[in-house]
């Protein structure tokens, strides 16, 4: 019998065991859930198609090609077309903030602005301070560098900022409706957070991508335009990282995003692009040049945050009715995500995603949010994709999961 060949050196290299991890795995599955007969899903961050403005999109697509045909098609600057960084600079500018285009780079999204990040900041096995849970599309960014994690428990009594960002390569935070627990994170601890970026060094990246889909109350201001008030000058040049996109807005297709930063930080983050992707599609920048300068993005704003805003009542109302007996949450006041926490400490939600797929319904576990992987009590619930019909009866599905998943343990 001819013996089968060893496997390919790198099989057994760090950092292919790195990519072959489980967590990074789930983001595969609930991507590809719509392909599953008859499953609801409930595991992405996914905005509901119907409310893309398809038609505007159409037209600002073919003008572009007509119109501009060699920034359409032809390769663009790797900072971004012009215009477009113009457009981000003046959407984000105040008088305390004053931005101009070398404060903008546009990337291929916002995972690209995350993976640019850990190319810049981060050296192999270096340490992040990142809010906890912390979103897995930041850590599936920085995984190859093997780094390990100090958790920003931003939400705990007597939080020490300074303490937590000491010593780190930079701290991570998504304030606005977190990712994964849809928590807004107030006032205080955003100034504290500023005040210790400004007074230790450390760089702050602050990632938005769900801002603008605030549902109750009043917006707090974003730690960029905190770090600008504490430290005013003619162009900004704080510790603060601001990241946004255009994927909750408009359409997570364009894959247009964009850092705000220091015109420094812009700099060596161009210089990592240009090694990841050259440029990006000057289509979609022209697509979204026009969805900003023509106030596509406010105009459809309204409706869609209405549209999301009953479907976050519905989602909370579908848990109240089918798993109250077993689950805690909170009711977020923006974004896309309920924090489902299990009563029971041994409660496993990696357990309980098998039977949920068993029953038709997907959600993501909390150990994808831990870089550990050892939080399993908890779970995130998208409510944005479906209508509230769906909502109910996804619940229902999960409340006979989570029967199925306690029989199974211990017979209950």
């Amino acid at each position: 019998m001819v013996p089968s060949p060893p496997p390919p050196a790198a099989a057994t290299r760090p950092a292919f065991a790195r990519w072959m991890g489980t967590t990074n795995q789930v983001t595969r599955t609930f991507l590809s859930a719509g392909a599953i007969p008859g499953l609801i899903n409930l595991g992405g961050g996914l905005p509901d198609p119907s409310i893309f403005p398809t038609g505007r999109l159409a037209e600002f697509a073919r003008r572009a090609v007509a119109e501009h045909p060699g920034e359409a098609l032809g390769y663009g600057p790797i900072e971004g077309l012009a215009p477009l960084r113009d457009a981000v600079a003046r959407r984000f500018s105040s008088p305390a903030l004053p931005l101009t285009r070398a404060n903008v780079l546009v990337t291929t999204s916002g995972m690209q602005g995350l993976d640019l990040l850990g190319k810049v900041l981060l050296d192999e096995g270096g340490l992040i301070a990142g809010q906890y849970p912390t979103y897995l599309g930041a850590l599936d960014a920085w995984r190859p560098r093997a780094p390990s994690f100090r958790n920003l428990m931003l939400a705990a009594p007597g939080f020490d900022a300074e303490a937590a960002l000491a010593g780190a390569q930079f701290a991570y935070a998504v304030p606005n409706f977190s990712n994964p627990t849809g928590r807004l994170v107030d006032l205080e601890t955003r100034r504290a957070l500023v005040a210790a970026a400004h007074r230790t060094g450390t760089w702050l990246v602050e990632d938005d991508p769900y801002g603008t889909l605030h549902y109750d109350g009043a917006p707090l201001p974003r730690l960029i335009d905190v770090s600008a008030q504490a430290a005013p000058g003619e162009s900004y040049a704080g510790p603060v990282i601001y990241m946004g996109t255009l994927s909750k807005e408009i359409a997570p297709g364009l894959r247009i995003g964009w850092i705000v930063a220091a015109p420094a930080m812009i700099e060596a983050l161009t210089l990592a692009k240009q090694g990841s992707d050259l440029c990006t599609s000057g289509v979609t920048q022209r697509v979204a040049l026009s969805a900003i300068e023509t106030g596509l993005v406010d105009e459809i704003r309204p409706a869609l945050v209405a549209l999301y805003r009953e479907r976050r009542d519905a989602l909370c109302a579908a848990l109240g009715a089918h798993l109250s007996e077993w689950f805690d949450w909170e009711v977020p006041v923006g974004g896309m995500f309920v924090w489902a926490l299990a009563k029971d400490p041994g409660f496993d939600t990696d357990a309980l995603l098998t039977h949920a797929l068993a029953a038709g319904i997907c959600f993501s576990p909390s150990s994808v949010f831990d870089a550990t992987g050892t939080n399993r009590r908890g779970m995130r619930l998208n409510f944005t994709l479906n209508p509230p019909e769906r909502l109910d009866e996804g619940m229902r599905r999960l409340g006979l999961a989570v029967a199925a998943y306690r029989h199974g343990r211990d017979g209950a």
